[in-house]
């Protein structure tokens, strides 16, 4: 049953959730039109408890969408649940030293934590995704960027 109160922070739970390897829907703002625009990534880690950071490729539209309007909010499907995080997003290197590839970090800061669920119902399978490419390279990647991501 969804919590009405926003909580300002990730529980430990939700901290825990977030190590890298769940896919995640991020909402910005539209840079040109205002409209919301849903994305789904999934280089996404908790780095405290009111903040989370994320890497997407540095010409995304994310970026700019960011740099027009820094309030987003993260969807996630999982714990039995559905969680929006909204927060307010700043770009700490528009591209990351220590990957191959032009990824710009992002850092979130939590303002509300809302568990969003409809009444009566609980989720029971969470959203999986398998990488279609080579498994050892998209391992190695994954180890450079989770750690120029905390940095």
């Amino acid at each position: 049953m969804a919590n009405n109160e926003p909580m300002t922070a990730l529980t430990d739970e939700l901290m825990d959730y977030l190590e890298g390897e769940k896919l995640v829907l991020l909402t910005t703002i539209e840079a040109e039109s205002g409209a919301p625009n849903v994305s789904a990534i999934s280089w996404v880690k908790s780095y405290s408890k009111d903040k989370i950071r994320f890497t997407v490729t540095n010409n995304s539209r994310i970026i700019s969408n960011i740099k027009a309007n820094p309030n987003v909010v993260f969807t996630i499907i999982g714990l039995g649940t559905v969680y929006s995080i909204a927060g307010r997003a700043d770009i700490l290197e528009e591209t990351m030293e220590g990957v191959p590839l032009k990824l710009a970090k992002v850092e979130v800061e939590v303002k509300q934590v809302f568990e969003s669920m409809f009444w009566g119902a609980e989720i029971t399978q969470e959203p999986a995704y398998k990488k279609t490419y080579n498994p050892e390279k998209a391992k190695e990647l994954d180890e450079q960027v989770y750690a120029a991501l905390m940095k």
